[in-house]
C-alpha cells in the first residue's frame, strides 16, 4: 500500500513539473511550437520550416505587394495596403517587404483615422457657406474651420476674411448682405452722362447759329455810304450862294 502511495506522488511530481515546463515562455525572439521554442524571422521574412530539436527555423523573403515588418514566426507575409483614392488618399511611400505602403491625405483632404503606417482614412475640407469665411485653413491632419462675418461685411465662402460692404455714392439699388455686396446705380451714370453731353452739344451749336446770324443781319443793315458826284452832274446851287454866271445880285461899281 505504501509503494502504490509512492508511486502515486511520483507520478503526480513528474506531470506537475512538466505541466511547468511546457508553460515556461520562450525568450523574446523566439516563439513556441509544440514543446520548442523556436528563433523567429527577421522583418521581411516568413517561416518556411518550423524548428526542432535539432534543426533552427527556416526562413524566407516575403514575396512581392506582401511585408512583415516585425520579428516574427508567421508562415505568410501580410499583404500590403492599398491607398484607396475612393478613401482620399495617395501613396507617400510604397510597400516594401519590410513595410506596408504609407498612405496620406490627397490634397484638399484631411486625415481621419491613422496608425503607425500612415493615415488610412481621408476626409475632404469642409467648404465654408455663403456668409461665412475660411477662419483657419484645412491642413492634412485638421478640418477647415468656418466663421460668421460680422455686420456691414460679407463673404462667399470661399474667402479668408469678409469683405466691407461697398457705400453707394449716388444710389443704393440693392442693400448689402453677410453673403453678397451692397449695389449701387453705377449703371444710370453713363446715361446721365450722354444726355448732359447731348444738351452741350445742342446749346454749343445754337449759339454758334445765333451769332452768325446776328453777324449776317448787321451786315445787311449798316449805313450807306454815298458815293462821289460825277464831273456832268449838275450841282444845285443853295439861296445866298454864288451860281454859275447867272447871279442876280446887284454887282457893286468900281
Amino acid at each position: 500500500m505504501e509503494q502504490f502511495e509512492s508511486f502515486i506522488w511520483t507520478r503526480t511530481i513528474i506531470l506537475v513539473l512538466g505541466s511547468i515546463g511546457s508553460c515556461i515562455a520562450c525568450g523574446r525572439d523566439e516563439y513556441r511550437i509544440g514543446e520548442e521554442c523556436c528563433p523567429m524571422c527577421s522583418p521581411g521574412n516568413h517561416v518556411h520550416k518550423h524548428c526542432t530539436k535539432f534543426t533552427t527555423t527556416s526562413c524566407v523573403s516575403c514575396v512581392a505587394f506582401t511585408f512583415l515588418d516585425e520579428p516574427n514566426g508567421l508562415m505568410k507575409c501580410a499583404p500590403c495596403s492599398s491607398c484607396d483614392s475612393d478613401l482620399g488618399l495617395r501613396v507617400k511611400q510604397p510597400c516594401t517587404s519590410q513595410s506596408d505602403d504609407f498612405c496620406e491625405p490627397q490634397e484638399g483632404s484631411f486625415c481621419w483615422f491613422s496608425n503607425k503606417n500612415g493615415c488610412k482614412i481621408a476626409q475632404k475640407h469642409r467648404s465654408c457657406k455663403p456668409g461665412q469665411y475660411i477662419h483657419h485653413t484645412g491642413t492634412t491632419s485638421t478640418d477647415t474651420v468656418c466663421a460668421d462675418c460680422p455686420g456691414k461685411t460679407y463673404s462667399d465662402g470661399s474667402l479668408t476674411s469678409c469683405q466691407p460692404h461697398t457705400e453707394c455714392e449716388f444710389l443704393e439699388i440693392e442693400p448689402g448682405t453677410p453673403w453678397s455686396d451692397s449695389e449701387c446705380g453705377v449703371s444710370s451714370l453713363p446715361t446721365a452722362g450722354i444726355i448732359a453731353g447731348v444738351l452741350i452739344g445742342v446749346l454749343f451749336f445754337l449759339t454758334i447759329a445765333g451769332v452768325c446770324l446776328f453777324m449776317r443781319r448787321r451786315k445787311n443793315l449798316g449805313p450807306q455810304i454815298p458815293t462821289q458826284a460825277s464831273p456832268d452832274q449838275e450841282i444845285p446851287m443853295l439861296s445866298g450862294g454864288i451860281g454859275n454866271g447867272n447871279d442876280s445880285s446887284p454887282h457893286h461899281s468900281q
